[in-house]
């Protein structure tokens, strides 16, 4: 008898120990329901939730990331799978139509790495330009990224990139040598920078380029129709110790070569794979480049320059292309766009999550400017929306480690208006 009382008791307070942690477990743990705290202000929100609170204009803070990576492991599969990276193309039209990505990147490997996430698609191909001036510690994490990928690699040479310098011109070329090099066979390429972010799926993307039937997309932009000045006269980079600037010089430039009419669009584009041979090694592209080196932004005019001259592969001469691949929200067309609800940063918006029924909204391929630590609800919204629709449009069954899981980590202070369990 006493040895069965013996057992008896040892098996009690286990029981006991376990509700007790249970209890604690529970206490501690996030309300994973609606319901309101002791003051009635805050509430936990899965992450569906917070994006329909947020387009609703309602106040969303953040307790964790939702959609949080688990970057550093070691193991590559483990990587990949664990952070829900798709694994095989989602439709026969997207596999025979495989494009090609110019990342050029300096910093914010966080954000990086929602965007590459993002936008990655096996059929595709990467190549990841790293600003020479970057922290070594970004440059390791993204070698360490993207040798999980046998799609995406590391630029052959690296520049230290000057914000309205050649040097950014010319590190989006040295990517589109090696992509020429690449034995995908991809269609068009596509040029991100830091902090971009689509906002839509591999598949509406590709179906938007198809309706293109092999011509480049260079759009004009306004804001920058008025830019003489920038080819007027002589811009060279300038290094120091503490900053990197362009200094504009009182020397005159002289004419463009080959008597070409010099238009200004926007730097992000949409370019065949003829077009880039094209701007790499035509006599007349190799020309407009030299002379580029001293002007301001040269990206701005290069590519919509070139794509003006008839008889160039894909060009749009007599109606360059007004398309914008970019949803930019810029404080000078405020009256546009009705404000940015997150913060601008060279006068351009850093998207807040009151800006996600605009972005919703909008008919370009891609967005500027995302920071996931700022704004990480805005990131997570897009990457959720994203994610979804690319899986309802699949033409192949969705296996379970694509689709994203989001956890409960968001809440609401707003004590005067309906919880959305009431809506």
């Amino acid at each position: 008898m006493k040895f069965w009382r013996y057992y008896l008791c040892i098996i009690t307070t286990q029981i006991i120990i376990m509700v007790t942690v249970l209890y604690n477990i529970q206490e501690h743990q996030p309300n994973m329901g609606l319901t309101e705290d002791i003051d009635g202000k805050d509430q936990t929100l899965s992450l569906s939730q917070a994006c329909s609170a947020a387009l609703d204009e309602k106040t969303v803070g953040t307790l964790t990331n939702a959609l949080s990576t688990t970057f550093g492991i070691d193991h590559c599969p483990y990587y990949v799978t664990e952070n829900h990276y798709i694994t095989a193309p989602l439709s026969i039209e997207e596999a025979a139509f495989p494009l090609a990505y110019v990342m050029t990147i300096g910093h914010d490997f966080d954000t990086f790495e929602r965007l590459f996430r993002a936008i990655y698609m096996p059929q595709n191909v990467y190549c990841i330009h790293l600003d020479q001036k970057a922290s070594n510690k970004f440059k390791l994490d993204v070698e360490q990224l993207i040798e999980c990928f046998p799609n995406a690699f590391i630029a052959s040479k690296s520049e230290y990139i000057i914000y309205g310098g050649i040097s950014r011109l010319r590190a989006e070329m040295i990517c589109m040598r090696d992509l020429l090099a690449s034995d995908v066979n991809w269609r068009y390429l596509i040029n991100m920078r830091d902090n971009d972010f689509p906002l839509k799926t591999n598949k509406e993307i590709v179906q938007y380029l198809k309706t293109l039937k092999g011509k480049n997309v260079t759009p004009r932009l306004v804001s920058i129709q008025k830019s003489a000045e920038r080819i007027k006269y002589v811009h060279v980079e300038h290094r120091t110790r503490t900053q990197s600037l362009i200094l504009k010089k009182r020397k005159k430039k002289n004419s463009p070569p080959n008597q070409l009419k010099i238009h200004f669009g926007s730097a992000y584009v949409a370019l065949t794979k003829e077009f880039v041979q094209f701007a790499l090694f035509n006599k007349i592209a190799i020309e407009l480049f030299q002379w580029s080196k001293d002007t301001y932004c040269p990206d701005e005019h290069f590519w919509i320059t070139l794509n003006n001259i008839p008889g160039v592969p894909g060009s749009m001469a007599q109606g360059t292309s007004d398309m914008s691949l970019r949803a930019v929200k810029w404080i000078f067309q405020e009256n546009i766009h009705k404000g940015c609800h997150g913060h601008y940063w060279q006068d351009m918006c850093v998207y807040g999550p009151g800006d996600l029924k605009w972005l919703y909204n909008s008919s370009s391929m891609f967005a500027s400017r995302f920071e996931l630590g700022k704004y990480p609800l805005t990131v997570e919204c897009l990457e959720l929306r994203i994610r979804e629709r690319a899986l309802n449009q699949s033409e192949v069954p969705a296996i379970l480690e694509w689709k994203f899981f989001p956890h409960y980590s968001y809440f609401r202070e707003d004590s005067t208006k309906k919880t959305i369990k009431d809506q």
